[in-house]
This record gives C-alpha cells, structure tokens and sequence, in this order.
C-alpha cells in the first residue's frame, strides 16, 4: 500500500504499527531462542536437552534459589547455596554452570534431606549458575544466579596437587551435625545441619598430564543403614570438598558416610 505525502498522519501511524508489529516478531523470536531464559544464555537450550532431558518439561522458579558471590575472587573455590522453598516433592536436584567446560556440577536426591545443600565448586569464566530441582510430575524447576570471574579455575592444579600431600588424606571423612538448620523447612527445635568433608584433589584432567580424578558418589545413611541423602558429583567440585545439608529433624544415631571416585577408590567412614 503506497501512502502518499499528502496524508502525512496516517503514513507514520501505519509505520509505528508495522514497526511495533516487527518488535513484537523479534521479540518473540528471541524469547523462543532462548527458551524464556532470564539470562538470555546461547548455551542455554542445549544443556536442558542434556542433562534435564530432551522432551523435559521446564519452568523458570523463583522458589529455586541460587545464592553466590557476585564476583569470584578464588575460581578455584566459589561458594554456592542451592535451596529449594516452598516446592513440595523435590526428588533431585542439578547444579549446571552454562559456561564452564564442563557444565554439570553436582546431581543430589535428599531422599529425607530437606532440598538445601552448600558446597563450593570451580569456574572457568563469568557465567550463570543453574539449579533445577525436579518435582514428582517430572517437572523441572529452575533458578540461577550471575557469578563474574577472572577464571581459570577449571584448568589448573590444585594445592595438594602441587605439593603431592594428596597421597597421604586422600578418602579422609571429617563432618559434624550442629543441632539447628537456618534453612526453612526445617524445625528450628529439631532441625539439624551435617557439615562434611572429604579430602580428595577432585582433578579435572584439563590439566596437562594430570587426568580426571575425583569423588562420584557420597551417600548419608544413619546407624540403621536407611540412606538419608545421595550426591552424584563431577569434576568441577572444589578440591576437599565441603558440604551442608539440611534435615528437619535430627537424624537418629551415628551416621555412615560411604561413596566412591572415579578410580573405584572406596569412601567409607562413621561420624562420632
């Protein structure tokens, strides 16, 4: 349709609706590209049809809660709260970080945790750090938070790497369960916190003649062998790692720590 100069408000109003309509398509494009993401990360859609599963139903959630530095001054050791409010049936959850090579972090099933955990993990380069927690229906729920870095944390050794006293506390189990857990959920007159660590390099093998080289699996099961938690971890875990979990009450007796690395290594020991 031609408009000519004589009828110039009806000319720029027809253009302001084709430009708003145009807005409108690459809008929408842009939010189909990637896939409602509030970080608007490229990497985004492929690693939810890989590690949530290609026909996953996914949801953005602010009930998923990711806390972390803003910056992080060591990449080596970032910080990171993952705590789950208000979402009932959670069953697992995944920590993803979109631009670390190596994305998946950490896989956890609370089983009679609450669907809280802090641990601290590697970051090669400024990026979001993912949480999805899966409920009963099969849905997954997601939230994130933005960590900046200098990086470089994913691809250089570790201390005890550097001076070989790896060797000598590789497996080594300390923890302690403190009587009260800060997360809600859990009764502040009942509710109890399990720190654990456990002494490893956690090797990523990228770095040059050092291969992979970490925990897989933790499990946390009380003095009658019920397993209360199970953790499935990956290389970008910090070295000796450290980790908080969130029961709502007290879990009963002495509690068995046991668990594997990549090499078949066994962990297995009892808190006191």
């Amino acid at each position: 349709m031609f408009l000519s100069s004589r009828h110039p408000a009806l000319a720029s109003a027809v253009l302001a609706a084709a430009l708003a309509a145009l807005s409108a398509v690459a809008g929408t494009a842009a939010a189909d590209l990637f896939e409602g993401d509030p970080y608007q990360s490229h990497p985004w859609p492929d690693i939810r049809r890989e590690y949530l599963g290609q026909d996953a139903r996914t949801v953005f959630d602010e009930r998923v809660q990711v806390r972390g530095p803003a910056f992080a001054e060591d990449p080596m050791n970032v910080p990171v709260t993952v705590s789950v409010r208000d979402l009932p049936g959670v069953d697992r959850i995944v920590v993803l970080v979109d631009r670390n090579p190596i994305r998946r972090v950490l896989e956890y099933q609370p089983i009679s945790a609450l669907p809280s955990v802090s641990f601290r993990f590697k970051l090669e380069q400024a990026s979001p750090v993912r949480a999805a927690a899966r409920t009963a229906d099969g849905v997954w729920h997601v939230g994130g938070t933005w960590v900046d870095s200098a990086g470089g944390g994913c691809t250089v050794p570790g201390s005890t790497r550097k001076d070989g006293s790896w060797t000598q506390t590789l497996g080594l189990v300390s923890g302690r369960v403190f009587e009260a857990s800060p997360v809600p959920g859990a009764d502040s007159a009942a509710g109890s916190r399990l720190r654990l660590k456990i002494m490893h390099p956690m090797d990523t093998g990228l770095v040059g003649g050092i291969p992979a080289f970490y925990v897989n699996r933790l499990s946390v099961r009380d003095d009658g062998d019920r397993e209360l938690l199970r953790l499935q971890t990956y290389e970008p875990v910090s070295e000796n790692p450290v980790f908080s979990f969130d029961f709502p009450t007290r879990p009963a007796g002495q509690l068995r720590i046991v668990g594997t690395d990549n090499n078949g290594n066994r962990i297995d020991a009892r808190l006191e």
